[in-house]
């Protein structure tokens, strides 16, 4: 069969939660590092998708420190990543079901590193063709670049291909709309529905029914 339907994953809120492994982990390295954290997990949570020092500078750490918080989280979420995240209710259903009719691929702000454990844990590696990564990028979404260097890497054709971004919060959809992709937003991770619907005419409650959606569109 002759695919020319492109679907893109994002990662965290779409497939997996991994909210218990981001948040702890962050608890932990605000104790490591003696930082008198005066926010909440509300805080930490509206944050998720972006990159991991844009998220602490936002969560007041100063600038020169940054570093040295992400590293003391990567250390930590190594160790614990696999055993807090899980797999989204259908979302093992909706990247088999994409990838009968479609070519599919990952496009998250995790690193490869992270990401590809993850996906082999849960047994839907099989399933991607490319999975770009934060190390993979200049400008995380909601920059263009992961989703241009993604279909570069697909030999994409825009006479050929149909792409679809599938994305949580408004960074996916964002980087959809400059890569002048299609989007569907989905309500099983961290965006708001009215905050989605800025960004995307199609809002759907989870990659299942965004898949079964693309397949019928």
């Amino acid at each position: 069969m002759n695919k020319n339907k492109i679907i893109l994953f994002d990662l965290d809120g779409t497939l997996i939660d991994s909210t218990e492994a981001i948040v702890s982990t962050f608890y932990h390295s605000f104790k490591e590092l003696n930082f008198d954290f005066k926010g909440n997990d509300e805080n930490i949570k509206s944050l998720i998708g972006y990159p991991l020092d844009i998220m602490y500078k936002e969560l007041g750490v100063d600038e020169e420190k940054v570093w040295d918080f992400v590293d003391a989280y990567k250390n930590r979420y190594r160790v614990i990543s696999k055993e807090k995240t899980t797999l989204l209710e259908n979302a093992f259903e909706a990247v088999k079901l994409a990838s009968q009719f479609a070519r599919v691929s990952v496009v998250t702000t995790k690193t490869r590193m992270y990401t590809m454990p993850l996906l082999e844990h849960f047994d839907i590696a099989q399933f991607f063709e490319i999975v770009t990564g934060r190390e993979n990028v200049q400008n995380p979404k909601p920059h263009p670049e992961p989703i241009l260097i993604t279909l570069e890497q697909m030999n994409y054709d825009k006479d050929l291909h149909d792409v679809w971004m599938i994305g949580d919060t408004k960074l996916d959809l964002i980087a959809a709309k400059e890569a002048n992709v299609n989007s569907v937003g989905v309500l099983c991770g961290y965006g708001e529905k009215k905050e989605l619907l800025q960004y995307t005419k199609h809002v759907k409650n989870n990659s299942l029914d965004a898949v079964n959606f693309i397949n019928n569109f």
